[in-house]
């Protein structure tokens, strides 16, 4: 009789109790937009990314359900509430400084989406898994030959984890367990899977190509003299990337990844700054930029052309004049 694993990382169906099973031991891990397993060191940003995260440990196949031990001890003193600071009377009460007016930002074209189905042309090569949010069905020999028969039962939205609720945008169910996140069965269903779709995801970087990253995210936050920005995008190639400064109120970015993905744009800066004495690093997820103030005015943004929120953040003490 064939039985399903419960190990996290596995989920194979399997009728040997002696045979190998690949599983994460430990719990899943969401800490600050990086996801992972807190058995091994494996971080990504994306929740298909940490699906294919590989297992780290080789054992038998289980039954029976195995959840992480969650200590208590946390959180068991409830910290008492500040009291309140009162005001004298006369004093003046802090002035909310006037919000700018929004400026108009010019809509961008969206990018033509893929397909949502097999390009009947593509040959669909064996044991292939559909690439449909938890569907996780496997292509056999006769898919090219015979597709009757099949169905897709899948998630069309994205994973959400919000206040320890978990589920998906797509449907209403939440529950509070990874596990039972993972088992939350898909709410939509379609006749045949994608397993290759139009081909150009598969096709991306195979004849040497590279695919062309429009828009990365990115954040910032300023001392007094300095604006540290930071850029995401993983996997960038350190020997070929090349940062220039073209004046006190430009940098050029010329980012290829490991992935065959190249970024290339020019920032316009809000404010001018001092390129000789500005710096770049950059790291396995992202590209940091300490851009060295000319004038030490604050930004309320990093580019000229974003629009303006009103806020100003802002760490450390100015210097006296």
């Amino acid at each position: 009789m064939s039985m399903k694993c419960v190990h996290k990382g596995c989920g194979h169906n399997f009728t040997d109790p002696e045979e190998a099973c690949l599983y994460h031991p430990g719990p899943p891990v969401f800490h600050e937009g990086q996801k992972g397993w807190k058995c091994c060191k494996t971080r990504v940003l994306t929740f298909d990314e940490f699906l294919g995260i590989p297992p780290c440990t080789t054992g038998k196949h289980s039954t029976i359900d195995d959840p992480p031990v969650v200590t208590q001890a946390e959180n068991n003193e409830s910290t008492p509430a500040p009291k309140p600071v009162p005001v004298p009377d006369g004093a003046r009460m802090p002035v909310k400084a006037p919000q700018p007016m929004p400026q108009e930002v010019p809509e961008k074209t969206p990018l033509e989406p893929e397909s949502d189905a097999d390009d009947p042309k593509l040959q669909i090569a064996p044991n292939t898994t559909c690439r449909r949010r938890k569907c996780e069905a496997t292509s056999t020999s006769a898919t090219t030959s015979s597709r009757e028969g099949e169905e897709c039962i899948y998630h069309p939205g994205h994973p959400i984890f919000h206040e320890g609720q978990k589920g998906w945008t797509c449907c209403k169910k939440r529950v509070l367990e990874f596990d039972e996140f993972m088992q939350i069965e898909g709410c939509e269903r379609k006749p045949q899977h994608m397993f290759v779709g139009s081909g150009k995801k598969a096709k991306t970087g195979s004849d040497g190509g590279e695919e062309k990253v429009e828009n990365v995210k990115h954040d910032f936050y300023q001392t007094a003299t300095t604006v540290h920005a930071s850029l995401y995008l993983k996997k960038i190639n350190k020997g070929e990337a090349k940062i220039s400064f073209l004046s006190e109120m430009a940098v050029e970015l010329d980012l290829p990844t490991t992935d065959k993905k190249r970024y290339k744009a020019i920032i316009p800066l809000y404010g001018s700054i001092d390129p000789a004495r500005s710096t770049w690093k950059i790291m396995g997820t992202k590209m940091e930029l300490a851009l060295v103030k000319s004038d030490g005015l604050s930004w309320p943004v990093l580019r000229a052309d974003e629009r303006r929120t009103g806020e100003i953040i802002q760490v450390g003490k100015a210097g006296r004049a």
